[in-house]
């Protein structure tokens, strides 16, 4: 069926909404947005949905949730686990409550009890809550970082961490047998309520899960001792972060926490920034402006699911610097691993877990430490599915794992990337270190010295709708088929591709296995210790390029960096003419 077709389908079908018929009323003759709204269907992937807010098959709505649900429903079903239940958490983004009971009063048609939180929680705690209360699955409705226009769906397997194979693939299967986008069961809310199968949970998981944080922490002593002179900014961005962030720091001990009013409250609209990102500087205009009032020593900023952390640190001339999530992983991971060895050594199977496009200063820590690299493909639930492996081979001790993106996780409470339990260890390893006179920014620029002088980066191409999506493939195509042998200057030592399971040593011909599974993603080891990897976003209308070089100083690395992502955009830029 044509989009056209598809749409006249939606417009007229009684067993629609009114409220839905309307919205595709008012687009009527506006060929270009009925075909972004029904050329395709919200495609159902190895995270989820995420889409724009609206009526139509490439639309996040209580359709679109419904059939996802009623697919996820079906696989658990067929497992024959519906007893478990399943948790169920949203966000601040408008439709978040009505999405999450949309999903919840789906599975309890099906037979299959929901537990919903109630009122918005971090990602991270919904990971927890999934194994706290012994769930077969999870369900967050949240877009992350994604404008305001968005909202999205991800689903979470018993482990705690977001589904991987064969669950992920027998859930798409599930979804995409749904061909009626009005056939998912639902029932009434007090009817199920009634019958035992809507539960509502709240404090008590809460409580569980900052003191399974409050565990995690190496130097309690540290804090007590520099919790009155510790300054500290923080921002939820308009998300989820605020109560939890602000609470485990009380109980804690840190006496000095400034809330970065602007953008304390929930609010769908994201209205101080253009999207609520930790990663863009703009997250941080009003934090810094705090900052400096108060003259705090770090700033913090968690996305609106709060599994993702921003921060700028001082120096000791008071200017502040921005970290990557390359920087304040490896500044975590350090502290972490380094205390663990003073404090109880460290296990002889221990390991560092990072993705594949994360910094080579990783791997430089775990040979520093003596311990264990894993790497795995982009994606948090990689990260847990190495921690479930350790758990279900006795085999590995996990120590630390963190991604590029600006997650991490310390401790195994969960098995997704948690901004919270950042939070907390980044603060207490500012005080753990202001008591020995450094400032973060000390102890970053003592690692470069220590580690190596990595710069790690990440340029974007948007392409939206079918013609982006195209490009995008086109790209990915050209590639493939057409391996440069220099990128940048730097000349192509080997190159891996993860769909075809694939490495090709460029200088002996010889191909092996990544052992890692499928995924569309390329990668090129080049001379001097630099990379670059291309993988089309999973969530977003973009095709991303990561890459990292070394430099011989801060500056050579810097100046380095940005000349070698600068001609990875001329490439590129030529591939698409």
């Amino acid at each position: 069926m044509g989009y056209m077709e598809e749409y006249q389908k939606w417009l007229t079908d009684s067993a629609f909404d009114e409220e839905t018929r309307k919205e595709l009323e008012a687009i009527a003759g506006d060929d270009k947005e009925i075909q972004d709204r029904f050329y395709k269907e919200l495609e159902f992937g190895t995270a989820g949905l995420r889409g724009v807010i609206g009526a139509g098959t490439n639309r996040m709505n209580f359709y679109t949730v419904g059939r996802a649900t009623q697919g996820l429903a079906n696989y658990i079903a067929k497992v024959g686990e519906k007893k478990k239940g399943v948790a169920i958490a949203y966000d601040s983004r408008h439709m978040s409550p009505e999405f999450a009971d949309c999903a919840a009063l789906c599975l309890n048609a099906n037979g299959i009890p929901a537990y919903v939180f109630d009122s918005l929680r971090p990602t991270p705690e919904l990971s927890f809550a999934v194994r706290e209360l012994s769930c077969i699955a999870g369900i967050n409705i949240t877009a992350s970082h994604n404008p305001p226009e968005y909202n999205g769906y991800k689903v979470y397997w018993e482990d705690g961490a977001q589904i991987t194979p064969p669950h992920d693939v027998g859930i798409m299967d599930e979804v995409k047998a749904i061909t009626d986008f009005t056939s998912a069961k639902t029932m009434g809310k007090k009817e199920a309520i009634e019958a035992g199968l809507y539960h509502v949970i709240g404090k008590d998981i809460d409580d569980a899960y900052i003191a399974r944080l409050k565990e995690q922490v190496k130097n309690p002593e540290a804090i007590q001792r520099m919790a009155d002179q510790l300054k500290i900014v923080y921002s939820p961005l308009h998300g989820t972060g605020n109560i939890p962030a602000r609470r485990v720091l009380k109980e804690l001990g840190f006496k000095n926490v400034y809330v970065v009013k602007e953008q304390e409250l929930p609010d769908g609209d994201f209205p101080t920034v253009s999207y609520p990102n930790p990663e863009a500087a703009e997250a941080f205009e009003l934090g810094l402006k705090l900052a400096k009032e108060v003259d705090a020593d770090l700033v913090l900023a968690t996305d609106p699911d709060a599994d993702r952390l921003g921060v700028y640190v001082k120096d000791q001339a008071g200017e502040y610097h921005t970290l990557t999530g390359n920087m304040s992983g490896c500044l975590i991971g350090d502290y972490e691993i380094s205390q663990i060895k003073e404090k109880e050594g460290l296990p002889q199977d221990g390991y560092l877990v990072k993705t594949i496009v994360s910094t080579n200063m990783a791997d430089e820590i775990a040979k520093y430490y003596g311990i264990g690299l894993v790497e795995c493909l982009t994606g948090f639930k990689y990260i847990g599915q190495q921690i479930l492996k350790s758990e279900q081979t006795g085999k590995g001790t996990y120590l630390f794992g963190f991604e590029e993106s600006y997650g991490c996780l310390v401790g195994t409470h969960a098995r997704d990337k948690d901004a919270i339990v950042a939070t907390m260890a980044l603060c207490e390893a500012a005080a753990y270190y202001k008591e020995q006179g450094k400032t973060l920014w000390d102890v970053m620029l003592d690692m470069y010295g220590k580690y190596g002088y990595y710069k790690d980066q990440i340029k974007a191409i948007t392409l939206k709708g079918v013609e982006g999506l195209q490009k995008i493939q086109d790209i990915m195509n050209c590639l493939r088929q057409d391996a440069p042998k220099e990128i940048a200057g730097f000349k192509v030592v080997s190159f891996r591709d993860y769909k075809m399971d694939t490495i090709l040593n460029l200088e002996s011909g010889e191909t092996t296995k990544t052992g890692l599974p499928s995924s569309n993603v390329l990668y090129f080891d080049l001379e001097d210790g630099a990379w670059l990897c291309v993988r089309p976003s999973g969530t977003e209308p973009k095709i991303k390029f990561y890459y990292g070089i070394k430099g011989q100083s801060l500056e050579d690395a810097d100046a380095k960096g940005e000349d070698f992502g600068n001609k990875v955009l001329a490439m590129i830029d030529e591939m698409v003419k």
